[in-house]
């Protein structure tokens, strides 16, 4: 999630553990930076543009590390402030609380979270929830500005903190659910259009969960199908896009070694292209609109890259959103499917077969 979120969950925990007892300014600071802590792997260059893309959440974000490394955080805070007694007890449990929390808060978009890390390296995502959900937050950001304007603790903000606490939790919850809805609906939809998919991928579409996005991979194409949780009856909408350059071959892709690590960590979700200068591209499909993709990266090829060249792949700058895109968003989230100006013209129609097609022998849909 995005780091204001981060911060004001842990400015919450921490007012809930320690602001009886400490004051609520003083808890919520320390909390919201140790919620803070684990994103400071940003700063660390694991090699290039694309390593940093793929190790990030890793070891900061491990559940594993985090708890050995409460004890040495929750000492220094426990000693750095009055030793009151009774809680020291209160400072372990609120630095290992914001700590997992951070992770498994992360772990619910669709990004990856290395959660047990070193003993696997595999990114979990739920991918149920958007980086940047404002229902989710604001509970979370009214009660931090409360401790941090009135930090005098008492009833009234004792319920309101359990309440945004509550609350925030249970929208993760509600995320979930609404998620497998979409899933049922997108499988639906789907076959109903004649798309006989390899893999289909169902995530929320910026800042809510009442509006989706259903990605259909068919080996060389991939179909995008936006659907809001409550329509207005409005037909389905599909657009039908190039997942795989024509004059592309299997043999080609072993000169260019970041395709298979993007490939893996995508888990198939991805697209190529070729410019006319033949330079090769690959976009994470789940993260980001059609075709400005957030995570779009220039592969090299290993044959004849210069020699030392830093990074197997170097990323490529992408427009967040395009012409009309909030309208069109904040119609899906009303519940009214209208086309998107940006894929009008990748538009499938009634009338158009879509045909089966078989993944290649070099496992072109990962």
């Amino acid at each position: 999630m995005d780091s204001v979120t981060q911060f004001v969950l842990g400015a919450g925990l921490g007012a809930a553990f320690l602001g009886k007892k400490y004051g609520l300014r003083k808890a919520a600071l320390t909390g919201g930076l140790i919620g803070t802590l684990p994103d400071l792997d940003v700063f660390w260059d694991y090699g290039g543009p694309l390593e940093n893309f793929v190790q990030h959440r890793s070891a900061t974000h491990s559940v594993l590390l985090q708890t050995l490394a409460t004890p040495f955080i929750a000492e220094g805070l426990w000693r750095v402030f009055k030793k009151i007694e009774g809680t020291r007890i209160r400072a372990y449990l609120a630095v290992w609380t914001i700590l997992i929390t951070h992770s498994l808060l992360d772990a619910t978009t669709i990004y990856g979270t290395q959660l047990l890390w070193p003993l696997t390296k595999d990114p979990y995502g739920i991918g149920s929830m958007f980086i940047i959900d404002p229902l989710y937050t604001l509970p979370l950001l009214i009660v931090t500005l409360w401790a941090l304007i009135r930090p005098k603790w008492t009833t009234a903000y004792r319920n309101t903190l359990a309440g945004a606490l509550c609350f925030s939790t249970a929208y993760l919850g509600w995320s979930v659910y609404a998620q497998n809805l979409m899933q049922v609906k997108a499988a639906h939809l789907f076959k109903l259009r004649g798309i006989n998919a390899e893999k289909v991928l169902v995530i929320p579409l910026p800042f809510s969960t009442f509006a989706w996005k259903a990605i259909a991979i068919q080996s060389d194409t991939y179909t995008n199908l936006y659907m809001p949780l409550v329509n207005s009856g409005s037909e389905p909408v599909f657009y039908q896009h190039d997942r795989w350059p024509s004059n592309l071959t299997c043999a080609q892709l072993t000169n260019f070694p970041a395709h298979n690590i993007l490939q893996s960590f995508t888990k198939g979700f991805y697209s190529l292209t070729q410019s006319g200068d033949g330079r090769l591209m690959q976009a994470d499909l789940r993260m980001g609109m059609t075709p400005n993709y957030v995570f779009r990266f220039e592969l090299k090829n290993g044959k004849t890259s210069v020699e030392g060249a830093k990074s197997i792949a170097e990323r490529a700058t992408s427009n967040r959103a395009l012409e009309g895109d909030f309208q069109w968003l904040g119609k899906m989230i009303a519940g009214d499917v209208t086309t998107r100006p940006a894929e009008n013209s990748h538009l499938l129609n009634k009338q158009q077969i879509v045909a089966a097609r078989n993944s290649p022998k070099c496992a072109k849909s990962g």
